[in-house]
């Protein structure tokens, strides 16, 4: 009986010694837990200022990256303005250059008709409208103006416009423009009016 007891005091003894390592070596760890902690402390107030210093950078660099696209935005506007406002000006101006050009021609049609209704001669007066005639032709070639030709050749038809088909005269011509109703001009070798044209068959 006395036995039994001894080796209950001792399991219960032993328990206790347990126990209280146990809790000795969770203090350790807790106490190495906080030491960590309290060690760390420094590290992680170093972090956050170094992030808070990188929210101030990018927030600075965010705004002048905004400003930067204002101010292009505003420039761009002003170029584009700047850009309509010379291109209408131009325009205006060349439409002007060619008036103005054109205007001694007119001054010549006035002194034909006044010589119609005065000359009893035809032949000076065929004289003068075909001076005047070619001096238009002259003008027109200056600003890029000029006749396509189209009688004889094979039917274009990013040039010409058949209206009407007729017998050919000849066997060459089969096919081919046999006469021109309304004449075809380029502008600068684009078309601004197609020939309208006789085809041969």
């Amino acid at each position: 009986m006395i036995k039994k007891n001894t080796d209950h005091k001792n399991n219960i003894n032993d328990i206790k010694n347990h126990k209280n390592l146990h809790t000795n070596t969770v203090n350790q760890s807790n106490m190495a837990s906080d030491q960590e902690i309290i060690d760390a402390l420094p590290e992680a107030e170093c972090r956050e200022t170094e992030l808070e210093s990188e929210i101030v950078e990018l927030t600075a660099g965010l705004a002048a990256a905004n400003d930067k696209y204002l101010r292009l935005s505003a420039e761009f506007d002003n170029f584009r303005k700047r850009t309509l406002k010379e291109k209408m000006d131009l325009m205006k101006n060349a439409s002007e250059s060619i008036m103005v050009n054109f205007l001694p021609v007119i001054d010549d049609v006035e002194r034909a008709m006044q010589a119609i209704a005065t000359s009893h001669n035809l032949e000076t007066t065929k004289e003068g409208i075909n001076l005047i005639y070619n001096k238009f032709k002259d003008f027109t070639k200056q600003n890029g103006v000029v006749e396509m030709e189209a009688k004889g050749l094979v039917l274009n038809t990013d040039q010409h416009e058949a209206i009407t088909k007729i017998p050919a005269p000849t066997e060459e011509l089969k096919g081919k423009i046999v006469e021109v109703v309304q004449k075809g001009y380029l502008l600068n070798d684009k078309v601004i009016r197609f020939a309208k044209v006789v085809i041969g068959e």
